[in-house]
Order: C-alpha cells, then sequence, then structure tokens
C-alpha cells in the first residue's frame, strides 16, 4: 500500500458513503478474552469455538479454536484450502512430522486428510482457523462420517447463543 504524498493530508477520511449494499465490518475487540465464556461454543467437553466470520456468501468460517484437554481431536479432510495461526499450545497431525507450535502458520492445501492431536503436556490449545468449504470427519479408511460447514457452524452457534441467554439472533453479528 503507498504512503499518502506529501501534498495530501492522510488524517482526513474518505468524504463519501460505503456503497449500498456494502454489510457492515465485523470487530470484535480482545477475541481472546475469557471475561465472557458464553462467546466460546463448546462442542465436546473440551472442544470450544469463538465465531468470528461466517461468510455465507462464500461458504467459509474463521474462528478460534480452543482445546483445554490433550487427546486426538479429529480425523478430516478439506476439499478447500484451510489457514491456521496458533495463538496458544501447540498441535500436530498424526500424518504429518512436523509441529504447530505458538505463533506458526498453518496451509493445509485441499485433499489433505489428518488426525488433529494435542500433546499430552499442553493444557489448552488455541488456534485461529479460516476454513474454506466444508471439514469432512473420515474414518482411517476415509469413509465419510460427517461433516461441518457454514452452515452447520451457524446452527451450533445459534443453539449454543440461545442456550446462554444471548438470544439465537446473536450469532447474526458474526454472518457476512
Amino acid at each position: 500500500m503507498p504512503l499518502a504524498s506529501e501534498d495530501e493530508n492522510p488524517m482526513i477520511p474518505y468524504k463519501h458513503p460505503m456503497p449500498q449494499d456494502a454489510l457492515p465490518d465485523i470487530v470484535i475487540p480482545d477475541a481472546l478474552s475469557e471475561n465472557d465464556p458464553r462467546m466460546w461454543v463448546q462442542q465436546t467437553e473440551t472442544v470450544f469455538f469463538r465465531p468470528l466470520c461466517l461468510n455465507v456468501s462464500q461458504g467459509y468460517w474463521m474462528n478460534l479454536l480452543k482445546v483445554t484437554k490433550s487427546g486426538v481431536l479429529s480425523r478430516h479432510r478439506h476439499p478447500n484450502p484451510v489457514h491456521g495461526f496458533v495463538l496458544k499450545g501447540r498441535w500436530h497431525y498424526l500424518e504429518h512430522d512436523w509441529e504447530a507450535t505458538e505463533g506458526s502458520y498453518v496451509y493445509e492445501p485441499p485433499g489433505e486428510t489428518h488426525t488433529l492431536v494435542v500433546p499430552e503436556d499442553v493444557d489448552e490449545m488455541i488456534t485461529y482457523f479460516q476454513v474454506n468449504g466444508c471439514m469432512n470427519y473420515v474414518d482411517p479408511d476415509g469413509n465419510n462420517i460427517g461433516y461441518e460447514d457454514v452452515f452447520t457452524k451457524i446452527d451450533m452457534c445459534r443453539a449454543h447463543f440461545e442456550k446462554v441467554g444471548l438470544g439465537a439472533d446473536y450469532v447474526k453479528n458474526f454472518i457476512r
């Protein structure tokens, strides 16, 4: 991005309205905060996610995945790319010899199948993920045993936010 020229006052905001049909920004201050545990949608006893953006027109979601106990999370396949950034703790895939540690960026190419494991000495893991398309849960032979997509994530959020008193429509804060 180029810097403003010396002739231009860079501290003057854009003067015109945004496009009529443009959606509003999503800004989540302190997304890692534990101040309001209602923001974390519980998937299992030890697996939670915090929605950041649930994009229904392009079929992706961005969230923080939090795991509060070591162990095998899931075996799954991605038909589209996935991006991850480890914020706390560490994890690895049984199918690879690398480990994702705090500060690691992970790119998972389309077609990748892997089994996520949080090591025994990790009390909590939090990773930011952008998942494009869906996650197909598979058995060791690759047979489909379930899936998640942006719409199942929205359904989970809707049920969770209703249960914790925020109301089912609270999920609309994250849908674009």
